[in-house]
């Protein structure tokens, strides 16, 4: 049991394909808002919004196969293996029509998971995701580099270059990535998902398939995935609404989570 501003979220595992699998949950709505993470990330990146979400929601945050707390298993770790964990997940928690939210590689893992099960989810938000850029960034390849040598300095120096706005960075944000980065098979895993989006078929041409009403939040000072590549996304889904976030990096639901959970809460409770 954790408490974050007097919520109450619990941590919970559950097995899935012989693996055991981690995530938070907070609130006891009939709504459900599912939350999933980026590369080398785990359920606390989402920590200041989770109990801003959970007054209307049922909000439930996994770490993902291969990520936090969560099992390594020696598999591929493509965008296909992640949609297809995510529809287990969603079974095994007994989740049903979530509204979805993902960031970076989870807004892919989500958009793909939108593309395939059009009717399984009732709205989706994405903030910055890959799957449509073709080269790395500077900031991309200093987190590469923090996860292969995970110390403190060059996961502080990371995280620094990826928010873009030279703010202070948690020192808990710092700490809990080097301690999961150490874990057995973690760096394994990390390529293995990198290289699986690097292989994988761009993700824009999936998205014309996506009909529910899809919201995109971009950093306008995003580093890691340049705000540049959000025509792509915004012009190819058929009900897409956008937001930028100014002054703001990679992962505005850490630099501004009220500002982030008040338009998502906004766009979700449009009828």
């Amino acid at each position: 049991m954790i408490t974050i501003d007097d919520k109450i979220v619990e941590e919970k595992f559950l097995q899935i394909d012989g693996n055991k699998i981690r995530y938070l949950e907070s609130g006891n709505s009939k709504k459900t808002l599912v939350l999933i993470h980026g590369l080398g990330a785990s359920a606390e990146r989402w920590d200041q919004v989770i109990p801003l979400f959970s007054d209307k929601f049922r909000v439930v945050v996994p770490d993902l196969v291969g990520f936090g707390y969560s099992d390594k298993p020696l598999v591929d770790y493509t965008t296909k293996f992640f949609s297809e964990f995510l529809g287990k997940f969603f079974i095994a928690s007994n989740i049903e029509r979530p509204n979805l939210i993902g960031s970076s590689l989870g807004g892919q893992i989500a958009a793909e998971y939108a593309a395939s099960h059009p009717n399984e989810i009732e709205k989706l938000v994405l903030v910055s995701p890959s799957g449509n850029m073709e080269k790395s960034t500077p900031a991309l390849d200093a987190y590469i580099m923090a996860a292969l040598y995970p110390n403190e300095q060059s996961a502080k120096n990371a995280f620094e270059l990826m928010e873009g706005t030279g703010h202070n960075i948690r020192e808990e944000i710092v700490t809990g990535f080097v301690e999961r980065m150490q874990l057995p098979n973690a760096k394994l895993a990390f390529m293995s998902s990198l290289l699986g989006i690097k292989n994988s078929e761009l993700v824009t041409s999936k998205l014309q398939t996506i009909t529910i009403p899809t919201l995109i939040i971009w950093g306008e000072n995003d580093p890691v995935i340049p705000i540049q590549y959000a025509d792509h996304f915004v012009s190819t889904i058929q009900d897409c609404r956008f937001f930028r976030m100014d002054e703001c990096g990679h992962t505005p639901y850490v630099q501004y989570p009220y500002a982030f959970a008040s338009k998502v809460l906004e766009f979700l409770n449009d009828p």
